[in-house]
């Protein structure tokens, strides 16, 4: 079943080291308290979600046919990598376990609205310029 898919399973993997890394950076570099709002895990998966509706749009609805191997290895791995499930859900037990379950609530909808609201946007913006620069190249 698996079978001619070392490719796409390296690119994953590889990927996902290069996002894993750059949101264990930016938790080094803003560390949330453990009672803390969640800013960089929310940041994170905003940003992370914003660039997956860019890089979705660019490479399936763009000019150019991207290499087989782009898509998983930045949609799935690099950006898979960099977002996470794992943490925004460890962040919101801390939250209730500490006693502050309105804090974990604002977090974990504030979260996914933040999220849905970037892809949306960034992909509908990622349409619009593609949009305008075939335009322009048809008339030129």
């Amino acid at each position: 079943m698996l079978r001619g898919q070392g490719r796409v399973v390296a690119a994953v993997a590889a990927g996902g080291v290069f996002g894993a890394c750059a949101r264990y950076g930016l938790g080094l570099w803003w560390p949330t308290a453990r009672d803390g709002f969640p800013w960089t895990t929310l940041l994170v998966n905003a940003v992370g979600c914003a660039a997956i509706g860019v890089v979705l749009v660019v490479l399936t609805e763009g000019p150019r046919v991207p290499h087989p191997l782009l898509r998983p290895f930045l949609a799935t791995g690099v950006l898979g990598g960099f977002t996470t499930f794992s943490t925004y859900a460890v962040d919101a037990q801390q939250l209730f376990d500490h006693g502050l379950p309105g804090r974990a609530v604002l977090y974990l909808g504030g979260t996914l609205l933040a999220a849905l609201g970037a892809v949306w946007a960034a992909s509908g913006a990622t349409r619009a310029v593609l949009s305008a620069r075939a335009g322009r190249g048809a008339g030129a």
